[in-house]
């Protein structure tokens, strides 16, 4: 019978076993993946954003002006919560950004001490490329199981993922 190869989380779960084998590790093995998995993606993913001249967290930001549909606007106050930044932590990425010349900021005509953020033609270009960039990246790792496999880890983790942190639209 075919077996899949350890991991360094197999070998802390054998530590775990000879010190403590009154421990259940079984949630340690899906955790502990779960952890160094979003690390060694977080990091691939950081890889093919900066190639495209962007940060995660700036990634982050032009993505959700993009979602938003047209026009690509939505004020700094509703990109923080989204983001769930702070509003410090958001005028930095920006300014950045602004100043790269892939957002605009501008009065809200709506409310006069309001602002709009919004794509400029260059940031819509951009965030398209690195979207579909991140998107490779992903789609080359799940290429180690199998569209059913890929399916059952999806449905799998959503309700995990569901009944510990809640649901909220993201990246």
């Amino acid at each position: 019978m075919d077996q899949t190869p350890g991991d360094p989380v197999d070998a802390i779960i054998e530590q775990w076993a000879a010190v403590r084998p009154d421990l259940d590790t079984a949630a340690m093995e899906v955790f502990g993946r779960i952890f160094r998995l979003s690390r060694a993606m977080g990091d691939r993913m950081e890889k093919a954003y900066a190639d495209h001249g962007i940060s995660r967290g700036e990634f982050d930001v032009l993505a959700t002006l993009r979602r938003s549909g047209e026009p690509y606007t939505l004020s700094p106050r509703r990109l923080s919560a989204t983001l769930m930044l702070t509003t410090g932590g958001m005028t930095g990425r920006l300014d950045k950004l602004e100043a790269a010349g892939l957002l605009r900021r501008s009065p809200d005509p709506h409310d006069r001490r309001g602002l709009r953020v919004t794509l400029t033609e260059e940031g819509l270009r951009l965030i398209d490329e690195a979207v579909g960039a991140g998107l490779a990246v992903q789609a080359e790792a799940l290429t180690a199981l199998t569209e059913r496999q890929t399916g059952q880890l999806a449905e799998l983790l959503r309700q995990l993922l569901t009944v510990t942190a809640g649901s909220g639209p993201s990246s």
